[in-house]
């Protein structure tokens, strides 16, 4: 796949964030943790950019805006409190190596511990969280692989996920499988590699799009942060990480990705929120919109994303139209 010298000059130029580059250089270059733009890169996440500036109203003992005592407060209002932060900071690359992310990621494991896995459990809730665990370096904590035990238990019939009571699955339900691809291939158990089997058999019998007799409007929009919302550029990202980039059935959802591409090369962000504009019925508070770029211009971070997914269909032997 070639990259135009223009659009790999504005992924990677000082001006643009370093999550992107890092992104960049390691997803869509392949280039190893040991190349000296790749760490220049991560080293400088956290210390400029957009997760300086969430992690800058950072309290001292992990939270954002809400502390309190109540699970809850983790996680209202939507999307200021601590875990939309959480989620945002896991995507930009962040790890318990830097201070900040350890002092939220103990506040989430002692606050929420407890609910993420078995009956007052949700997979939202559970499958985001246990995706940021992950990324930030808790692998082996007890809680984690509690949770994951729960997600792989809660898993439907059908290899789908619901984060509401159903007997079947929904693309919705996309936490699930986002979490357990971020689980190292050395690390994955047999009821894990089965799991993602099933799982990602679910989301390609449906051509990632499928469900209900209409077309569901958000899911053809791109749009960050993804926090629980899906939408294509989401279930190709899953798919392709977990190595289907080669399945024929991707082909729809790519071929919709390569149509969102603007003339000057670079994708646009169509959202921030779903739920923002048009308000949906289960909208019942007020939201604070987290936004890290502005809508309807090239993005930096939605065009780094796709060009991530086409390279692995590239590498995975798929057709890039």
């Amino acid at each position: 796949m070639r990259i135009a010298p223009k659009i790999r000059r504005w992924l990677t130029s000082p001006d643009a964030d370093p999550s992107v580059r890092y992104r960049y250089w390691t997803q869509v270059e392949g280039r190893s943790a040991g190349d000296p733009r790749v760490k220049s890169a991560r080293a400088a996440i956290g210390k400029k950019g957009w997760a300086t500036q969430l992690l800058e109203h950072q309290f001292p003992d992990g939270h954002w805006v809400t502390p309190g005592t109540a699970a809850e407060d983790l996680y209202t209002p939507k999307y200021i409190v601590t875990n939309w932060r959480m989620l945002v900071l896991a995507d930009l690359g962040l790890t318990k190596a830097d201070p900040r992310i350890a002092r939220l990621a103990e506040l989430i494991l002692d606050r929420w511990g407890p609910e993420l896995s078995g009956p007052s459990a949700e997979l939202c809730v559970s499958g985001n969280t246990a995706r940021s665990l992950i990324r930030f370096g808790y692998n082996d904590h007890p809680v984690l692989q509690r949770t994951l035990d729960w997600l792989i238990e809660t898993q439907k019939a059908d290899g789908g996920w619901h984060c509401f009571k159903s007997r079947t699955g929904t693309l919705d339900g996309w936490e699930g499988l986002s979490a357990l691809a971020e689980i190292p291939e050395p690390q994955r158990s047999a009821a894990v590699r089965r799991a993602i089997e099933r799982g990602a058999e679910f989301y390609l019998d449906r051509r990632l799009m499928r469900e209900g007799r209409g077309r569901y409007a958000p899911w053809f929009r791109i749009h960050y942060p993804n926090h629980y919302y899906y939408d294509l550029l989401v279930g190709l990202g899953v798919l392709t990480r977990l190595g289907y980039g080669g399945d024929r059935r991707l082909r729809p959802a790519l071929r919709w990705l390569l149509d969102r591409r603007r003339p000057d090369g670079t994708w646009a962000l169509d959202r921030s929120h779903p739920d923002l504009d048009p308000p949906e019925p289960w909208t019942h508070r007020v939201v604070y919109p987290m936004q890290l770029e502005p809508l309807g211009i090239p993005s930096r971070w939605a065009t780094v994303d796709a060009l991530s997914v086409l390279r692995r269909v590239e590498s995975a032997g798929g057709v890039v139209e």
